[in-house]
C-alpha cells in the first residue's frame, strides 16, 4: 500500500476512549461504542473544535499490559480545559514523523482494508501514536481517511 512521510504538529484530541487489544472478543463492540457516543451529539457540540474531522487515535500502547492499547473516538481541539470539565477524555498526539496512508470509499470495510497492509507494511514505528482523521467529506458510511503511523 503506498503512502507519504510527512511531519505533522502536535494535536490535542478530545472524545471517548476505552482499552482494548487486537485479540479481545469485544474489541469491535468498544471501539463501536466510543464512535455511536462520539455521534450521538457530542462531535456537533463539543467546544473548542479545530475542525469538523472526526479522529480515531490509538495510543498508550503496551498499558496496561503487553497487547494492550487506548482507542480514543473524538476531535481535535484548541484548548484541553472545556472537554475536561465536559467529562471527556483528552490525548495528545505528538509532533513527529508519520507514514501518510490515504483511503477511499465504505468507512468500515475501506479502513479495515487499509489496516490489513499497513500491519504488512514494513515501517519503522514509534508507537507514540497511530491514527485515523476522517476528513470532511465523511459522513460514516463513505469518504475520505487518512491514517497516519508515527514512524521513526
Amino acid at each position: 500500500m503506498e503512502y507519504e512521510i510527512v511531519e505533522l504538529n502536535e494535536k490535542v484530541v478530545a472524545g471517548y476512549a476505552d482499552v482494548t487489544s487486537n485479540t479481545a472478543p469485544d474489541m469491535g463492540a468498544k471501539i463501536s461504542a466510543l464512535w455511536q457516543k462520539l455521534y450521538s451529539g457530542t462531535a456537533q457540540t463539543m467546544q473548542d473544535k479545530v475542525n469538523a474531522k472526526a479522529i480515531g487515535l490509538y495510543c498508550d500502547y503496551g498499558i496496561p499490559s503487553k497487547d494492550d492499547y487506548t482507542v480514543l473516538a473524538g476531535c481535535e481541539v484548541s484548548s484541553k480545559d472545556a472537554a475536561l470539565k465536559a467529562g471527556l477524555a483528552v490525548k495528545t498526539i505528538p509532533a513527529g514523523k508519520y507514514a501518510k496512508f490515504t483511503v477511499y470509499g465504505d468507512v468500515q470495510k475501506a479502513v479495515a482494508d487499509a489496516w490489513g497492509a499497513i500491519w504488512n507494511t514494513p515501517l519503522e514505528r514509534t508507537f507514540t501514536g497511530d491514527f485515523e482523521e476522517y476528513q470532511e467529506d465523511s459522513d460514516g458510511r463513505t469518504g475520505t481517511i487518512f491514517i497516519y503511523i508515527a514512524v521513526k
